[in-house]
């Protein structure tokens, strides 16, 4: 007689978790024994069979390569019909992996008839049914009474701990569990109930590693799996289909049993169960959005057995605490969504209505804190720094220039969760709080240096893990085993240097904060350009008329005194005045234009550019003596031009040389002409210019000369207008640098601007 020796599966030498991640526990083939298991092909031929079916059925059945005939099974017709409606092909109204079951009685028997497809084969699967439960109406009474409780739980706490108790009253496991996974695929217990007697495991923690790839996806395609008793002796499958192959015999590939129910069990998982005293057990798969959100486990002392309808009832109890923690969890998000909404709003409003973003996020900062879950907010614009919460000026001010050193893109959003990832000045903050660990930062404004940043500070856990997940394995009589005195032994462990991660909800809310940021600014600026267009035309119209008018009084105060009086002196310094307001509102009006899109007027005429441009370095050297002018100009260099607007080109390159030139280092002027070219240098002694100011050097109204004292009145319009002049006249302007000098360089066909193509510019 066979004990059932040869059917064990053979353990490794070294039995541990690296094991169970190669493991191919889809295909044992092996069964367990408290149940057959038949497999057919599409014309019903049999494929493979456990050893134990024409035993444990009592009835004839089809023997391994033979086709099913209706005298087989005893004719039942349930069984036939079960069967049939599997092998109708692409029109059965069964889909992969669904399972059909069915009550029948075979050899004075009752057994649960489970059948399902799968990868082309037809798997039958009869388990027997144990006695001793309770009657169909006292259970009905029960999977009713639970499912009514767990419909108005409003709390995941409270569900879970509903479900455990509903789970342990239908099926009667000493313990159940259960277990929800966190982000990095470790679990924990969150709701148990047990007999008295059992050791608790509420609380405890255990690493993604005691759940292999594997595992998940099987958990996935079928969520119940009972293993009824851990030291039954599994029964192999007996195969058909051996074929002839060089050099002996080859077996046809292994049965997939993915979706059996009497799949038999991963040594390993036994070995397992058996080190912490559990002899059965049941899990059920929680699955959330296509991923597995968490599991009811169930553990029992002894051989367990738990009828297939209760399993299904259980089955149906978990999908509905599924659809609840689903539900629990769009509540959450729709709460948080809405208060997001009203955070962006108020956003939105305070920051369109204020010249100062920075100092309206600031007065915001109790709500960033409330929606961030944060314990410090950093807003920075214009290097002005608020601080809402216990972070050093010194910290925020070191911070800053570790995320500029970063050179984040507008509108990037950084998270760090660990000290690791932070500047080193916060990793021992001295404030009595514990480090800096957490940051959410984006730069919303590039041109104010505008930040926004939120900080958590370390958050200290103590995690309760069921064994030390980072622990070698110990060796015994059989090497070394997954054995941890009973793997669920309680390690605690200490996890420092981290802040509570932030969530996905919190990342998306604070991309939704930078956009209404710049929103806000893009409704500001065009709100300023259209104010700034207005006080641009005001200026070019409305000031010119008392302009006049008071030069007029100048000259008349001028000639009625003698020479050398107060009111000539006075009257001299009014003209000086009123043409120097003149030639400012000449180029704000010329900028406004320009802003505008309103091309330069021209008056193109025969230019002695030659001339032109010794005039103008005459009458720099008259205004200022002071300045040495070292020119080389080629004559008669003659163009088609706008004398007028000519002469403010060169007016603006000679000021520009004479501002940010070296004091007592020439100023040096050159005209050649190059072909159908003519080309102007303007060139002064100067370190080169930034390349930050070189991205913006022909823009309106950069106050790059706000530092020099010697052009304290300077509106920035001086290259912008020369460069439009260049552009006007069909040439360019271009700026270099040959050390020691800053050259300006201007060319311009000699023919006018109807010939710009062929400059190709």
């Amino acid at each position: 007689m066979n004990d059932g020796k040869a059917n064990r599966p053979v353990l490794p030498e070294q039995l541990d978790l690296d094991n169970c991640a190669r493991e191919p526990i889809h295909i044992p083939g092996l069964v367990q024994p408290h149940g057959a298991l038949l497999a057919f092909d599409a014309s019903g031929r049999v494929t493979a069979m456990s050893a134990n079916a024409s035993t444990l059925l009592g009835v004839d059945t089809p023997a391994p390569g033979e086709l099913l005939e209706s005298h087989h099974f005893d004719a039942d017709p349930i069984v036939h019909a079960a069967l049939s409606d599997q092998m109708n092909g692409p029109g059965s109204r069964a889909s992969q992996g669904q399972a059909s079951s069915f009550e029948v009685t075979l050899g004075g028997r009752l057994f649960d008839l489970i059948v399902h497809r799968h990868d082309g084969k037809v798997i039958a699967e009869f388990e027997q049914r144990p006695g001793g439960h309770d009657s169909a109406n006292s259970f009905a009474l029960k999977a009713h009474r639970a499912i009514g409780q767990l419909r108005h739980e409003v709390s995941m706490d409270a569900l879970l701990g509903t479900a455990v108790r509903a789970l342990r009253e239908l099926t009667g496991f000493d313990r159940v569990m259960a277990y929800r996974f966190h982000s990095d695929d470790s679990g924990e217990v969150v709701a148990e109930e047990r007999l008295e007697s059992l050791q608790p495991f509420l609380g405890q923690r255990y690493p993604a590693s005691d759940i292999p790839a594997q595992a998940r996806r099987l958990y996935l395609l079928n969520p119940l799996r009972l293993i009824a008793d851990v030291h039954a002796v599994p029964v192999a499958l007996v195969m058909a289909g051996v074929v002839a192959a060089a050099g002996g015999q080859a077996q046809a590939a292994p049965l997939d049993m993915s979706h059996c129910v009497l799949r038999s069990v991963s040594p390993v998982h036994l070995e397992y169960l058996v080190n912490i005293g559990v002899a059965a057990s049941m899990s059920i798969s929680i699955v959330v959005g296509g991923r597995l959100w968490g599991m009811l486990a169930c553990h029992h002392g002894t051989s367990h057995r738990v009828p297939y309808a209760v399993r299904m009832a259980c089955d149906v109890l978990t999908q509905i605490v599924a659809a609840h923690v689903q539900n629990l969890a769009a509540r959450e998000q729709l709460l948080q969504a809405g208060k997001a909404t009203a955070l962006r709003a108020r956003i939105l409003e305070v920051a369109l209505h204020t010249d100062d973003s920075g100092e309206a996020l600031a007065s915001m900062s109790p709500l960033l804190t409330e929606a961030f879950a944060a314990d410090a907010v950093l807003i920075v614009e214009n290097g002005k720094l608020h601080i809402h919460g216990a972070l050093a000026r010194t910290d925020a001010s070191q911070l800053i220039e570790w995320l500029a050193a970063r050179e984040l893109r507008l509108h990037e959003v950084l998270a760090v969760q660990s000290a690791v990832g932070m500047p080193g000045s916060l990793q021992g903050a001295d404030d009595g709080g514990g480090a800096w660990c957490g940051l959410l930062a984006t730069r919303y404004d590039d041109h104010a240096a505008g930040w926004l940043v939120m900080l958590r500070k370390e958050q200290v856990t103590s995690i309760v893990w069921g064994r030390e997940p980072n622990k070698g394995y110990p060796s015994g009589p059989l090497g070394a085993r997954l054995t941890p005195q009973g793997s669920m032994a309680a390690w605690a462990e200490t996890v420092t240097g981290t802040a509570k991660p932030w969530s996905a909800a919190q990342l998306e809310l604070g991309r939704q904060v930078v956009d209404e940021l710049a929103r806000a600014g893009s409704i500001r600026m065009a709100e300023i350009s259209r104010a700034r267009a207005q006080l641009l035309a005001m200026l070019g119209h409305d000031l010119r008329d008392p302009l006049h008018a008071i030069a007029m009084a100048a000259t008349v105060l001028e000639r009625a005194g003698a020479p050398g009086d107060t009111g000539a002196r006075l009257g001299r310094r009014i003209q000086s005045s009123s043409r120097r307001m003149e030639r400012l509102i000449g180029l704000v009006l010329d900028a406004s234009m320009l802003q505008n899109g309103i091309a330069m007027r021209l008056q193109l005429a025969a230019v002695d550019l030659s001339q032109l441009v010794e005039n103008m370095v005459d009458e720099a050297r008259t205004a200022h003596p002071d300045v040495e002018i070292v020119t080389d100009i080629e004559p008669a260099v003659i163009v088609m031009a706008d004398a007028d607007r000519l002469q403010q080109l060169i007016g603006n390159l000679l000021s520009n040389a004479r501002q940010h030139g070296t004091p007592g280092e020439p100023v040096i002027v050159q005209l050649t002409k190059q072909g159908d070219t003519a080309c102007i240098d303007v060139s002064n002694s100067a370190p080169p210019l930034a390349p930050a100011l070189l991205r913006s050097l022909y823009s309106a109204f950069q106050h790059v000369a706000a530092a020099n004292e010697r052009n304290r009145d300077g509106l920035g319009l001086g290259l912008h207008i020369a460069h439009a002049i260049a552009r006007s006249h069909g040439g360019w302007l271009q700026y270099s640098h040959a050390e020691p000098y800053v050259m300006f360089t201007v060319r311009m066909p000699l023919g006018g601007p109807t010939v710009v193509a062929a400059l190709g510019q």
